[in-house]
């Protein structure tokens, strides 16, 4: 099973440097990723620690980062909105 985790891993990482160089993005896909990442952790971070919804508290982890880092603020209400109906 490691084996064909480790296969599958290997074969799109193959795939994903061959996008990036025939399509010659070059690093600016990847400093556009970084930046977007930090503000998305940063902007939980500030939601979580500020105390502006005292009974909010969102994860810092890659699913919720990944939701903000995607939609923007709404991901951010989305999260908000999930945490306080279901919980």
């Amino acid at each position: 099973m490691k084996w064909f985790v480790t296969c599958i891993f290997l074969i799109s990482l193959l795939m994903l440097l061959i996008t990036v160089f025939k399509k010659k993005l070059g690093i600016s896909w990847l400093t556009w990723f970084g930046s977007h990442l930090a503000l998305s952790a940063m902007a939980i971070y500030i939601i979580n620690f500020s105390g502006l919804i005292s009974e909010v508290y969102i994860p810092l982890n890659p699913m919720t980062v990944g939701t903000v880092m995607m939609l923007g603020l709404p991901g951010i209400a989305v999260l908000i909105g999930l945490k306080l109906t279901l919980i």
